[in-house]
């Protein structure tokens, strides 16, 4: 996000400030600072607050503005949204029923996406969590060759989690 807030030429409350130009960067009294910017027709913008003594910048705020928000624009558009996508399988679900989960997987693993294959287990089916394992292991050998298990299978309360991404 780009921060709007920075104190600019009266709104400096400090005595001294280093003023950073292209070129150097001099301790001067904020009065002397302001004056400079006010010849050159710009603003006087606190640049870094925590430094001691503060550092300022003289500068055409509202472009400083703008080029702030193209890199934020630039650095959005760089930026890649992984989603993750879920299979719900059973313990005991058979085996073409696996395939075409598997297939599923590789579909979105293509885009892509991160998948997240879960176990549910309902009543007696608590006791028989090697079962999900098993299944887990079916499924891996079919979808072994696109994807990388980034989480093991994990029992997490009634359900078997695994997570899967793209091969690189």
């Amino acid at each position: 996000m780009i921060n709007k807030n920075f104190n600019l030429n009266e709104g400096i409350r400090e005595n001294e400030i280093r003023l950073a130009d292209k070129e150097e960067s001099i301790i001067i009294k904020t009065n002397e600072a302001l004056n400079r910017a006010r010849e050159e027709g710009l603003d006087l913008v606190m640049i870094s607050p925590k430094a001691k003594p503060p550092v300022c910048r003289i500068m055409d705020y509202n472009k400083f503005l703008y080029e702030q928000s193209k890199k934020e624009k630039e650095a959005r558009k760089n930026q890649k949204v992984v989603d993750i996508k879920e299979i719900r399988l059973r313990p005991n679900i058979e085996e073409h029923d696996i395939e075409i989960k598997a297939n599923n997987a590789k579909k979105f693993l293509s885009n892509d996406n991160k998948v997240k294959v879960s176990i549910r287990f309902r009543g007696r089916e608590n006791n028989y969590t090697h079962a999900g394992n098993k299944v887990f292991d079916i499924f891996i050998s079919k979808i072994g060759d696109i994807a990388v298990i980034e989480k093991a299978p994990k029992l997490e309360g009634n359900n078997m989690i695994m997570i899967l991404t793209p091969k690189r």
